[in-house]
């Protein structure tokens, strides 16, 4: 897959690559600045926006499409796997609501993230102001946090 990023511009690669589930910032900052030799800020900036651009979607649609596909016959296993997997999420953003989900997605780790956390919210019937407003905050500490291991891993090298 990351030879198909490497046939975009890489201030698009950077863009794009923040915005696909699992690699997220996680990806996008680490390749923007080691790979592609793009600036700190500006990897940042791209990373953070790139991964917030899904939030809204998200938020809005993903309960009704999860929703049909458990009542379809030939979705319902992944209607109930996505389900599954979004609730298994909830049990913290319950008892801490939009803060949890700030914190939630802002740990750079699998199974976290803007993608898991607004599922998650959604599924709970977050509000949704308040929930992308959560998934931006997070979305920009998790920035902070992959560009900071980024720069100890560039300084390994």
């Amino acid at each position: 897959m990351t030879e198909l990023f490497l046939l975009l511009p890489d201030k698009l690669t950077v863009f794009v690559s923040s915005m696909v589930p699992i690699f997220e910032l996680r990806f996008s900052i680490p390749f923007g600045v080691l790979a592609l030799k793009m600036s700190y800020p500006e990897t940042y900036l791209l990373g953070v926006i790139g991964s917030v651009i899904p939030a809204p979607f998200i938020l809005a649609l993903i309960p009704a499409i999860i929703q049909w596909m458990r009542n379809t016959k030939f979705f319902k296993p992944l209607g109930d796997w996505v389900y599954n997997k979004g609730m298994k999420k909830t049990h913290k953003l319950e008892k801490y609501g939009y803060i949890g989900l700030a914190f939630f997605v802002s740990v750079p780790l699998p199974g976290t993230g803007v993608w898991t956390g607004c599922l998650a919210a959604s599924l709970l019937g977050m509000e949704f102001k308040k929930s992308l407003l959560a998934a931006l905050i997070g979305s920009a500490m998790a920035g902070v946090a992959v560009s900071i291991l980024t720069s100890i891993g560039a300084l390994a090298l």
